[in-house]
């Protein structure tokens, strides 16, 4: 139901119909799960072959760029928890057509990736079972995690629990394996030295320039955790320790499998891109069956950010027609689930996996376009929330700062400069400055849309 509160100040219960059946170690594990996102595994080939060695470099400064990010939206988190997460702070700072803008492009995005990790994960199935359909592999993967979201929220926590165990397990035993190559002691193996490091730049700084834009979209996934948090059974607990630990799992988990692959594998070994880096490593070892033990762990980072974002849309949707800012049919909860909002996700989801067999070349790609600079919209909402909220918390409920934002605004406005700077480099590329005008176009519409809304509600 709309909010009857005035416009800009969102009600802090706007989840008061939702379960709270994540427990602890459900949240925990999305939030250390999380971070290894398919994009790590699948899209790093290209920003290494573009790169070579420094796309250490480039995972560290937009590592960097998101530690930030997570603090500031973790600082407003867990003061005000919400399934809105940072589209309900940018209301809450900015104004109702903030969050508007930034809750419902963001739905866009994570109903559009559903449907390319459906694609994804269908493409590696198919590959095992050759002559099986592709449609009917996206089709029941939709319908298996729409029927888990469906049924209560403890089942989608359950789901990640595991998928994240996985794949925390793996990128481990990966790191392990690679750190004894690298000093010499993994039996059956010589010790590459820096004999692959030696060209650390080979492409210039264009190439770094792309390595570091394939490596700021491989970090999407992190804000989930927030929005979890608000159906956890301590949300600000919940929200403090995954930000207080995003920095380690950042450093591990993504700059040091960088620094391991490029330490093992040339840079421009053809293997990186068409096997995987992950793949070029392990058979650079000498694994047996590494190419189908990656595989493995690629269908499940696949599939478990399709079950994470049927759940971040469908929350986002909620949340955003509990602040008056959707249609009211996508708010019904029944058993502590907005069960409209799932299949409404879910449904378009599919949507765009049919899009992409029937309409590959235009419509398709005209919505990949468009979602392409989404997150980066995000941050700069979270940025701009986060100084406006960090003042009125500090003269009005102090106590709330359960976690604060380092070296503020200072640090702040760093990060902001970088997001900029993101910008300025998309623009000078050809193949992202198409992404940045498309998402540019809806970004314009959602905000005059919301400003519009925002307008006739305060005259009503």
């Amino acid at each position: 139901m709309p909010s009857s509160t005035t416009p800009g100040t969102p009600p802090s219960a706007d989840d008061v119909s939702l379960s709270h059946g994540l427990k602890q170690r459900h949240l925990s594990m999305i939030a250390l799960g999380g971070v290894i996102g398919a994009g790590l595994f699948v899209g790093s080939g290209a920003g290494i072959a573009a790169a070579g060695p420094s796309i250490v470099v480039a995972y560290a400064l937009s590592g960097a760029l998101v530690m930030l990010v997570m603090r500031m939206l973790g600082e407003m988190s867990a003061a005000y928890p919400s399934s809105g997460s940072f589209s309900a702070h940018a209301e809450r700072a900015i104004g109702p057509w903030a969050g508007f803008t930034a809750g419902w492009s963001f739905w866009v995005l994570l109903c559009t990736a559903v449907g390319l990790e459906g694609i994804g994960a269908a493409k590696i199935v198919t590959g095992w079972l050759p002559g099986t359909p592709e449609w009917a592999w996206v089709a029941l993967f939709m319908v298996v995690f729409c029927a888990t979201n469906l049924a209560a929220v403890k089942n989608f926590g359950e789901f990640e629990f595991w998928f994240a165990a996985l794949k925390v397990g793996a990128i481990t035993l990966f790191l392990v394996l690679g750190v004894l190559a690298i000093l010499g002691v993994l039996p059956g193996t010589d010790s590459p030295g820096a004999s692959h490091l030696t060209d650390f730049l080979p492409n210039g700084g264009e190439g770094l320039v792309i390595g570091l834009l394939a490596s700021v979209f491989a970090y999407g996934g992190l804000e989930t955790v927030t929005i979890a948090a608000a159906e956890s059974e301590n949300p600000v607990k919940g929200v403090a320790s995954a930000v207080r630990t995003a920095m380690w799992r950042i450093a591990l988990f993504y700059i040091g499998s960088m620094a391991v692959i490029v330490t093992l594998v040339p840079w421009d070994s053809e293997a990186v891109v068409e096997k995987g880096p992950y793949v070029a490593a392990l058979d650079e070892l000498g694994i047996p069956g590494a190419g189908q033990l990656m595989n493995v762990v690629v269908l499940v980072a696949l599939l478990s950010a399709m079950n994470a974002n049927v759940y971040g849309a469908s929350r986002i949707a909620y949340s955003l027609v509990e602040r008056g800012q959707g249609p009211k049919g996508l708010g019904r909860v029944s058993g502590g689930v907005p069960r409209i909002a799932v299949l409404a996700s879910s449904v378009f989801g599919f949507a765009c996996v049919l899009l992409s067999y029937w309409r590959p070349n235009d419509v398709f790609a005209w919505l990949l376009n468009m979602i392409g600079a989404v997150i980066l919209v995000v941050w700069i909402f979270i940025a701009v929330s986060q100084l406006r909220l960090r003042r009125r918390l500090e003269r009005e409920a102090p106590e709330k700062l359960a976690v604060r934002m380092w070296a503020f605004p200072w640090l702040t406005w760093v990060a902001l400069a970088g997001m900029a700077a993101v910008f300025v480099l998309m623009a000078r590329e050809p193949d992202t400055r198409v992404q940045l005008y498309s998402t540019g176009g809806m970004i314009l519409v959602l905000a005059v849309a919301g400003y519009a809304r925002q307008r006739v509600r305060a005259k009503g």
